[in-house]
């Protein structure tokens, strides 16, 4: 079901904000000022953006108060303390619901032992084992795969092809995106002369309340402890979570991160593109690590890391700046060197 336009007087009202220009504007959609039309609202929060406003066809535009005189550019107006928040509350507005009809599939399959909340979807395909349990309003994508003992908590979307390995634990208002495995064994072995041993599985995975997992994520059970996923936090596609990994509460790991096994990642994290934690480390409250950083020692709360290996993010940056002007030394030299040769 698509939603309801909105004038440009029902936008200020819903975001709160203060109305400049015409309030009669119909406004269907929400769009980047460069591609935005007469019906589309768009945002201005920075600088860099004044010249694609000045050229926009918006119907409307939300910003702060300091481009609010700003000359050219749409007529019609939103003043708002944060244009970017703003945009994002209009945009949810202007979603078409696409919630699934609540139902089961007829082609889904059901264990013995398995218990559903009110309102849950179930798509084609999708199998779940013995003793899986579902909250209320939870939707199970077509395909996906719920071994035996796993627990969905009420609200939470499992996209499609998603599988949950054996006493998967997922929260409320979880939301994993298709292809990803959770609870997977992890990557532990024993190696000796005759060969490598797998250490047995048998921790469990815990995504806790309002996780988002991405698309084709592995996050892998724990070997003798849990791997656990602290609420709020968000992971991007293509992330691996070893086994035993604790992850706490509110962090952001961008796409293709890798953190090893039995690291502690703290609270209000953030993981930068293609970080790479080695196993048994520690990752403390509110650090951040940059894309690409190799992180082969643990890293101090609320410190800056860069580079591969990783070091605070200032150090990296010198040893940067050192080394290109080592570069322009040594042409420096070589050019010497050339002028002595050929004087003689």
């Amino acid at each position: 079901m698509s939603a309801s336009p909105l004038t440009a007087q029902a936008v200020a009202e819903l975001v709160g904000g203060r109305l400049r220009g015409a309030g009669d504007v119909v406004l269907t959609r929400v769009a980047a000022l460069d591609r935005a039309g007469a019906d589309a609202l768009s945002f201005l929060s920075s600088t860099k953006y004044v010249e694609q406003f000045r050229r926009s066809q918006a119907g409307a535009v939300l910003m702060a108060e300091p481009f609010s005189d700003t000359d050219g550019g749409p007529a019609t107006r939103i003043i708002v303390p944060d244009p970017t928040d703003a945009i994002m509350t209009v945009a949810t507005h202007f979603t078409p619901d696409t919630s699934a009809v609540p139902g089961i599939a007829p082609s889904a399959v059901l264990a013995e032992g398995v218990r559903l909340g009110a309102e849950v979807t179930i798509g084609p395909y999708a199998v779940l084992g013995h003793g899986v349990r579902l909250g209320d309003r939870c939707r199970i994508g077509a395909g996906s795969v719920l071994e035996d003992e796993v627990q969905v908590g009420e609200a939470s979307v499992l996209e499609a092809r998603v599988v949950c390995y054996r006493g998967t634990v997922i929260g409320r208002r979880v939301v994993v995106q298709a292809g990803t495995v959770l609870g997977g064994v992890g990557f532990g072995f024993v190696s000796s002369a005759v060969g490598h041993r797998r250490v047995p599985h048998v921790g469990r995975c815990i995504l806790e309340d309002d996780v988002e997992v991405g698309s084709n994520c592995c996050i892998d059970r724990g070997s003798i402890d849990d791997t656990v996923i602290g609420s709020g936090t968000k992971i991007d596609n293509l992330v691996q979570v070893g086994h035993n990994v604790r992850m706490g509460k509110r962090c952001f790991v961008a796409a293709g991160v890798g953190i090893g096994g039995s690291s502690r990642i703290g609270d209000d994290v953030v993981l930068a593109g293609q970080a790479g934690i080695a196993g048994h480390l520690t990752v403390g409250d509110r650090a951040r690590v940059a894309a690409q950083g190799g992180v082969s020692t643990s890293v101090p709360a609320e410190a800056d890391y860069g580079g591969s290996p990783a070091r605070p993010h200032r150090d990296t940056m010198r040893a940067q700046a050192s080394a290109f002007r080592v570069a322009r030394i040594i042409k420096d030299l070589e050019a010497m060197v050339e002028e002595r040769h050929q004087r003689g």
